[in-house]
Parts: C-alpha cells; sequence; structure tokens
C-alpha cells in the first residue's frame, strides 16, 4: 500500500509538473492586413510584416511563454475585403489582434468587428481620427499617427510661414475628408483661410485636371489630402505643370521617406511633413533600421516604426495579463506607458489613441544630402498632447 501510495504520489507529481510550463504558455496570433499590391504596398505591404515579426524576436516572446505566429494578407483598400479577411481570421482562424490596416476606409469597417469579437486592432496605417472619436471602439488602439497629428505639424508649419490661402486636392474616402477637415481647422486658426477644393477618386493616375483647378484658385498653397502613390503621382505632374515655379507651394499633408526617395530630393527637396519616426534618428533607429534593411531592401516607413512598437506593447500586455482577452489587453495597454527605441517613450489614452511626439521635418536639398536616403533634417518637436486631438469623454473605456 505503501508502494502504491508513493507510485501515485510520484505519477501526481510528474502530472501536475510536467504539464505545468505547457499550460502557461499563450498562443498569440497576429494578423497583418494591409495593402500589399497597390498605392500603399511600399509604405507598409511587407515591412509591416517584417516589423512585426522583428517585435516578436526582440520581445524573446517564445522565452516568455509566448507562441507567436503572423499571418498577413492584402485587403486591396476594399472595406469589404477586409472586413471579410478579418471575420475568417477570428472566427476560423484564431488570430488574436488585427494589425496595421492602412486606409482608413477599410480600418474603420473592421474595428467594430474586432471589438465585438474582443480581440485588439493595433491600428498603425490608418489616419483618420474617427477611429477614436465617433467611431471609437474599446478594442481600438490607434497607435502611430492621425490626421490632427499631420495638421497640427504640416498643415500650421505651412500656414505659419505664409501660405495663407489653401487648395486641397483630397482623396475621395474617409482619411482623404478627414485630413482635410483637419488642415482646416488649423489653417483657419492661424490666420487662414481655404479658397477651395476637389475630391479626388481613390486611387488616381492623372491629377492634371485638378491641377488646373488648384492653379486658377488663386491658392498660396495647394494641399495634397492623400498619401502613397497619390501623392507621387501628384507632386510629379505638379512639377511638369510648373506649379511651384509659378509661385504656388506643395503641401504633401502625409509624405513618407519611401515617397521622398521616389521622388528624389531633387523634385522633393523643401517639402516640410509630420512623422512619428526618422529612420537616422540615433543609434537605436539606425541600427533597428538596418536589420530591416536587409529584409526588406528599403527603409522602414514611420507606418512599418509604428506597427513594431504596437506590438511590442501588446505583447506585453499578454504577458502581464495571461490572455488574449481584448478586454483584459486593453486596459493593460492604456494603464502602462511604453518606451522603445523607434517612438521613444508615450501612453495610451482611455480612448485608445497613442500618444508620444510627433516631429515636423523637411526635405533636404541635393546639395544638403549625403546619401541615397539621406533625406530629412528635423525642423520641431510637436508634443504629444499637443500633436492629438482631446480626448471626447464618451469614448474613455477606462471610465465605463
Amino acid at each position: 500500500m505503501i508502494k502504491r501510495l508513493a507510485t501515485c504520489t510520484t505519477a501526481l507529481a510528474l502530472i501536475a509538473g510536467a504539464p505545468t510550463l505547457a499550460l502557461a504558455d499563450i498562443d498569440v496570433k497576429l494578423g497583418v492586413l494591409n495593402d500589399r499590391s497597390g498605392v500603399y504596398a511600399d509604405i507598409a505591404g511587407e515591412g509591416s510584416v517584417i516589423a512585426a515579426r522583428m517585435a516578436v524576436e526582440d520581445f524573446d516572446a517564445a522565452g516568455k511563454g509566448l507562441n507567436v505566429e503572423v499571418i498577413s494578407a492584402d485587403h486591396q483598400n476594399k472595406p469589404d475585403v477586409g472586413s471579410n479577411i478579418v471575420r475568417q481570421w477570428l472566427d476560423q482562424e484564431g488570430v488574436t489582434a488585427i494589425v496595421d490596416v492602412p486606409t482608413s476606409s477599410v480600418a474603420l469597417a473592421v474595428a467594430q468587428i474586432v471589438a465585438d469579437a474582443n480581440k485588439i486592432f493595433l491600428a498603425s496605417g490608418p489616419g483618420s481620427t474617427a477611429l477614436t472619436r465617433e467611431q471609437c471602439a474599446p478594442t481600438t488602439i490607434h497607435w502611430t499617427y492621425d490626421t490632427a497629428a499631420l495638421a497640427n505639424g504640416t498643415g500650421k508649419a505651412v500656414t505659419d510661414a505664409g501660405g495663407k490661402k489653401w487648395f486641397f486636392l483630397t482623396a475621395d474616402y474617409a482619411f482623404g475628408h478627414s485630413l482635410e477637415e483637419n488642415t482646416t481647422k488649423v489653417v483657419e486658426a492661424n490666420g487662414g483661410e481655404v479658397v477651395g477644393s476637389v475630391n479626388v477618386p481613390f486611387p488616381a493616375t492623372d491629377f492634371s485636371s485638378f491641377l488646373l483647378q488648384a492653379q486658377g484658385s488663386g491658392a498660396d498653397v495647394i494641399g495634397l489630402a492623400n498619401a502613397g502613390g497619390d501623392t507621387i503621382n501628384a507632386i510629379k505632374q505638379a512639377a511638369e505643370f510648373g506649379v511651384t515655379q509659378a509661385g504656388q507651394k506643395l503641401a504633401g499633408l502625409l509624405i513618407f521617406i519611401n515617397d521622398v526617395h521616389a521622388l528624389g530630393p531633387q523634385t522633393a527637396q523643401g517639402l516640410q511633413l509630420t512623422s512619428a519616426f526618422y529612420w537616422d534618428t540615433d543609434d537605436a533607429t539606425r541600427a533597428w533600421t538596418e536589420r530591416f534593411e536587409k529584409e526588406r531592401g528599403a527603409k522602414p516607413s514611420m507606418i512599418t516604426a509604428g506597427v513594431y512598437s504596437s506590438v511590442l506593447h501588446y505583447l506585453a500586455a499578454v504577458e502581464a495579463t495571461g490572455s488574449t482577452d481584448g478586454d483584459k489587453v486593453a486596459a493593460w495597454m492604456k494603464a502602462n506607458p511604453f518606451e522603445d527605441a523607434l517612438l521613444g517613450k508615450g501612453y495610451v489614452r482611455g480612448d485608445g489613441r497613442g500618444i508620444h511626439d510627433m516631429y515636423l521635418y523637411e526635405v533636404k536639398s541635393p546639395d544638403e544630402s549625403t546619401g541615397e536616403w539621406d533625406l530629412f533634417k528635423k525642423i520641431s518637436t510637436i508634443p504629444g498632447e499637443e500633436a492629438f486631438l482631446p480626448m471626447l469623454p464618451e469614448c474613455d473605456f477606462t471610465k465605463s
């Protein structure tokens, strides 16, 4: 009997001990959803997937008991396509967090789907302020930038520099309209006025008729409320039309380093832009960029840097809570500040808006640039509390 008791005790110890580590392991599946073949592929696309994987590696997820898988899909900049992918990921494939999602119309379509599934939406790519205002959701974490931050950076700087009359070329979807609306408020608050605007189909390749309207408007500034390939095409065609030579200024309200690289400093020199990240800021950003570039073949954009930063904070939340439950993870992310090598120090508000410093840059001239990607010089820092809109009380989900 004693022998049998000892045997049972040993067996129970093995059962209780051996599986404990396995039970502690948490399965995490990140679904990176973005444009992988269209106008935003260069600024997000595979670069966001690489950044997510780098975050998993740097967090040492496996060493901390997190079994992380990263998958990806192309939403083709279509809300219905993005929504269908997200439903399948959440319902059938065990995805625990949706990552990136540039194209605000897609992001707004999937945010509520993610919230209803009680999972996390790490929104690095979209810009619409509606994600944390009109359509705020408890598990949306809007990480990297938004149209208000762009307006408070580039819009204010251009207006203060004498660009008082504005005409907008606006991408005809949620992001473009949000960017025009936010920039208009900043322009008017700083003594300027909007003399006209035109909605441009998204995506677009021919901006000639829209640029002719802008040239005939009497505006000092043509505000480009678009991004990615649309911005590149608009700036190239504006150069062909001699827009700046005729005395008007171009204001690219969302410009990425990849756009400037495609344009070249000869065409883009002097453009001012707002960003949360620049690869050549310090030793840490340069070291991270070197690793990223080996896989991507190009420098990281603000969006890909934001993916890395947001995934790090998400993994920290999963480890701390021992869960992928959206409400629990979101609460932890909002209760704890973050700090990383790319976006620096920050925190997440009750509405899910990530708060961190933004920066106003100017594109260097060919004479100032010392290399292919030496393209930006910093003009000023915009503190996070000034860059982003104040929180709406009804969107403070920490109070509910």
